[in-house]
């Protein structure tokens, strides 16, 4: 009896053992069996639509059933039905599909996933093309080129550098220094005043990095305050750190009008310089400060509107918010927005000094020590100038 127990427990433990090593590879064979596919579609006819609740919410939801016809890949032609929640489309409107097909229940499901926007993409890109060209002449062209250049950096060397795992704060601000260069040359030419802009532009960006890189340290931003880090986390599994490419992001951000206060305080001092040879290096300084004041406050408008428009739904969130105004500021998705704006227009500040002292240096002679006529001039701009002050 004892012998017949110890065979049926050996028997049992067996088909225990089996059944444990094949699970795994039948639920793999199961997944591996699962495909999905995606292709345009078209709307044939809108056969019902109704309003409904979300379940467990009061919020009311448009459903469509729709009759469409799959316009590519190996199903295409076909007719199906479609159940659809996500957004409301008219009868002959393009969009495309979500074909899923269940091995295991072997049963097709159909989904609407985006509508087709690629034609009025591509309108608008030529719009904006057409008008640069038009209303920018050859200046335009080389913005346009200019711009080409910064996004294949961007695309071929920011992108996979971080995906890489390279420090995500050094790579941006390589990047940043390379788009500069080559942009400010292809669009404005190799000249002194070109040059004074982008050394000033290069040094903005170390300083800006480095405060950028203090601030997000002192207020312990992960940067994960968005859906997307999250998803991009898990699906680098973990190799990228997502502190230092905020960093980066802020970098970035702040290239366009960074661009646009540098140049035009270097432009600013070379006009000035051209009307007044003999001006000495501190009233040019002063003047052109001085133009560069009034650029700071229309830039730095410029910059926090712009943000504010990006984060619109973040602040619609904080405006129907109940819970104390400090609590809500307080939390990363608020903190990193305001570290954002707040450090990219300082850096924008601190650019028209910055340029504004290497354009002086760059673009205006040192005045003869030794030519009493020189230094004549020199106390008359500097006692003119302080009397206007």
């Amino acid at each position: 009896m004892g012998y017949t127990q110890y065979c049926m427990k050996k028997t049992l433990l067996l088909f225990a053992l089996l059944f444990f090593i094949a699970v795994p590879y039948l639920h793999a064979q199961e997944l591996v069996l699962d495909t999905q596919e995606t292709a345009k579609a078209e709307v044939l006819e809108v056969l019902q639509q109704e309003t409904k609740t979300i379940p467990g919410t009061d919020a009311k939801d448009d459903v469509q059933t729709l009759r469409v016809k799959i316009l590519e890949g190996l199903e295409s032609g076909k007719e199906i039905t479609v159940e659809n929640d996500y957004l409301n489309l008219t009868k002959g409107e393009v969009f495309y599909l979500t074909h899923t097909k269940n091995a295991l229940e072997n049963r097709d499901y159909y989904s609407v996933l985006e509508p087709y926007r690629i034609p009025w993409l591509m309108f608008f890109i030529g719009l904006f093309v057409f008008c640069v060209l038009v209303f920018g002449g050859k200046q335009g062209l080389r913005g346009l080129l200019s711009l080409v250049g910064s996004f294949l950096f961007i695309f071929y060397v920011l992108l996979p550098g971080v995906l890489h795992g390279y420090p995500p704060i050094l790579v941006a601000i390589g990047v940043s220094s390379v788009i500069i260069v080559l942009g400010s040359y292809i669009t404005h030419g190799f000249n002194k005043t070109t040059s004074s802009a982008v050394l000033g532009m290069i040094a903005t960006i170390f300083c800006t990095g480095l405060l950028a890189y203090i601030a997000v340290r002192v207020t312990h931003l992960s940067g994960f305050s968005s859906e997307e880090a999250v998803y991009l986390n898990f699906d680098t599994r973990g190799s990228i750190d997502f502190s230092g490419l905020l960093l980066g992001g802020i970098l970035i951000g702040l290239l366009g009008v960074l661009y646009d206060a540098s140049i035009g305080q270097a432009i600013s001092v070379e006009e000035l310089h051209h009307i007044g040879a003999h001006l000495p290096r501190r009233f040019i300084y002063t003047r052109a400060l001085r133009i560069g004041r009034e650029h700071i406050g229309a830039l730095v408008n410029t910059l926090a509107i712009a943000y504010v428009g990006a984060t619109l739904p973040l602040l619609l969130l904080f405006y129907s918010s109940s819970a104390p105004l400090l609590l809500t500021l307080n939390r990363e998705i608020f903190a990193t927005e305001i570290i954002r704006t707040m450090i990219g227009s300082i850096g924008l500040v601190l650019a028209v000094p910055i340029t504004t002292l290497v354009a002086v240096w760059m673009l205006i002679p040192k005045p003869d020590e030794a030519s009493e006529d020189a230094v004549a001039k020199e106390k008359e701009a500097v006692a003119h100038l302080e009397h206007h002050h």
